[in-house]
């Protein structure tokens, strides 16, 4: 139960509070701001929680850890279910408090949901927006797996994790808003409705196939430490 619960909380924690600089924020912080939250928030999380579960707060970076063999399925099963719970709490709780002030609606201002195409931020299209997130999905992987791994330096991992995906976003949210996670995807998307539903799909499969990627990767013992 300890390790679920985690979980939730830190998923919980990176939606509400890097959705949240983009919705409540993001005119006064611009975009490296809200990258440096979502990092920030990944980085706190990491030290807060990283003892009890590991601080995956993803997904894809669960299942990058099946793939590379350093997690069941059967214990990956709680670990995604919860954050994905999380990630819909941590939305419900953003569009609760956003929805306090008077001129703010969801159809009109978002909920920091990732999209892409006509209308969504840089206009990138869908093969642009999957390639990013595969790729980015997949070195945000290396990190981890990597930070993580025998031989390093493992009271730093947290900070290079929190650092990289800082970088993922600086150069990605007019791709996609920066997904490399689908319970973050999951949450907003869920209170967005329309095409956040719709274009969802692909902030689920995209991140998965670079973080299983790069978990058969270290499976292979390619990027072991000599």
């Amino acid at each position: 139960m300890k390790k679920p619960l985690a979980e939730f909380i830190g998923t919980f924690t990176l939606v509400l509070f890097g959705c949240g600089a983009a919705v409540i924020a993001g005119g006064d912080i611009g975009l490296t701001g809200i990258s440096f939250a979502f990092g920030l928030a990944l980085v706190g999380m990491a030290y807060g929680i990283g003892s009890v579960s590991g601080c995956h707060i993803n997904p894809a970076v669960t299942l990058g850890v099946v793939a590379s063999g350093r997690m069941t399925i059967a214990q990956a099963i709680p670990y995604m279910i919860a954050q994905v719970a999380g990630g819909i709490a941590g939305a419900l709780v953003l569009m609760t408090i956003a929805t306090g002030k008077a001129d703010y609606s969801v159809a009109a201002n978002g909920l920091g949901q990732n999209g892409w195409g006509a209308g969504y931020l840089g206009e990138y299209s869908m093969s642009a927006a999957f390639i990013f997130e595969v790729v980015a999905t997949f070195l945000f992987l290396v990190v981890i797996l990597g930070s993580t791994g025998a031989g390093a330096p493992s009271a730093m991992a947290g900070l290079a994790i929190g650092l990289a995906l800082v970088v993922i976003h600086l150069v990605g949210i007019n791709v996609t808003g920066v997904s490399v996670n689908p319970a973050r995807s999951i949450g907003p998307a869920l209170f967005a409705g329309g095409t956040a539903i719709a274009q969802l799909w692909l902030f689920i499969v995209a991140p998965i196939i670079g973080a299983v990627a790069a978990g058969l990767l270290f499976k292979s013992g390619l990027l072991d430490a000599e």
